[in-house]
């Protein structure tokens, strides 16, 4: 299987509490605490190890929660090459009201990052052994960084040979693709985004989709569509894929499940169509978990059956 390695600039050790109900002015007693290494990256090399496959995660890491977050990674069977910080790993919260199942979702920021540890984190990557065959960049930037530090990572996964997949979003997106990207994932918001316009109507994404890839900022263009699936452009190759119907818990994870199990097939040989199918798959089951979990490899495989089962369109 080809080598994928991930990239997290600003990972998060994510607490979930369980209470009963939020309520102002009074001490609330939480039960069922959890506590997962996160970040867009890691996500993705979590959700990869959960589908049955193998994926290297280089990070930032710094103070008492970094240690943790690398216990907990430890834990999961994650191969990692963490970068020290001066700064301490930051902390996001999600409090679940078990009384409505509604989630409430608190981002803390992170530290500032110097860029001589992106450098260091592109090091890890150019001189990887293996030679990695896909790159994954995600999630957001921490502070201290410029916007268009992505784009070096896309340097890096060109000098190497590396196919360079990105996931973020806002200023990081726009400059990040304009040394091209082997595949985007963008949601609806991010679509518009880069397409210059505010809104994106649904009869639009296919025509937008397809400019990116006339415009050769990414090979292939996987546009997320929550509960409607996903439109996958790639040359004239242009797929639209319904999502399962499954009794929704949480939509924390689904895309980052949706990018690992796409680049875990393309590094198992998978074609575009199953990629894409995988893709949708791993979404979904990610939102039939509670909290922050992320997909099980059997409610991917099962959705995957039913997504084949029910399309028009065979390999």
């Amino acid at each position: 299987m080809d080598i994928i390695v991930t990239l997290t600039l600003n990972p998060a050790l994510d607490k979930t509490a369980v209470v009963e109900r939020l309520s102002p002015d009074r001490k609330l007693r939480s039960k069922d605490i959890r506590y997962e290494p996160g970040g867009g990256g890691i996500n993705v090399s979590r959700a990869i190890r959960k589908l049955g496959g193998d994926s290297y995660a280089i990070y930032t890491r710094g103070g008492h929660t970094g240690a943790y977050f690398e216990h907990l990674l430890e834990k999961e069977g994650v191969k990692q090459k963490p970068v020290a910080i001066d700064g301490i790993t930051r902390e996001n919260f999600m409090a679940v009201e078990s009384s409505t199942e509604r989630h409430y979702r608190f981002g803390m920021p992170g530290p500032e990052i110097p860029t001589s540890k992106v450098e260091e984190c592109i090091d890890l990557i150019k001189n990887h052994d293996p030679a990695p065959s896909f790159i994954v960049a995600s999630g957001s930037l921490p502070s201290g960084l410029p916007d268009d530090i992505y784009g070096r990572v896309a340097d890096a996964a060109a000098e190497t040979g590396a196919r360079f997949i990105l996931d973020t979003s806002g200023e990081a997106l726009k400059k990040g693709v304009k040394r091209g990207a082997f595949l985007l994932k963008p949601n609806l918001a991010e679509l518009s985004s880069l397409a210059g316009v505010d809104y994106v109507e649904l009869d639009m994404v296919e025509e937008l989709a397809r400019r990116l890839v006339d415009e050769g900022k990414a090979e292939v263009v996987t546009v997320s569509l929550g509960a409607g699936g996903a439109l996958l452009a790639a040359g004239d190759f242009v797929e639209l894929i319904p999502s399962p119907t499954v009794r929704k818990k949480s939509v924390v994870g689904a895309g980052d499940s949706m990018v690992a199990a796409m680049v875990l097939c393309l590094a198992q040989g998978g074609s575009y169509r199953e990629m894409i199918r995988r893709g949708v798959a791993a979404g979904a089951a990610a939102t039939m978990m509670p909290g922050s979990e992320l997909c099980r490899k059997e409610d991917a495989n099962q959705l995957y059956n039913w997504i084949v089962k029910n399309s028009p369109f065979k390999d």
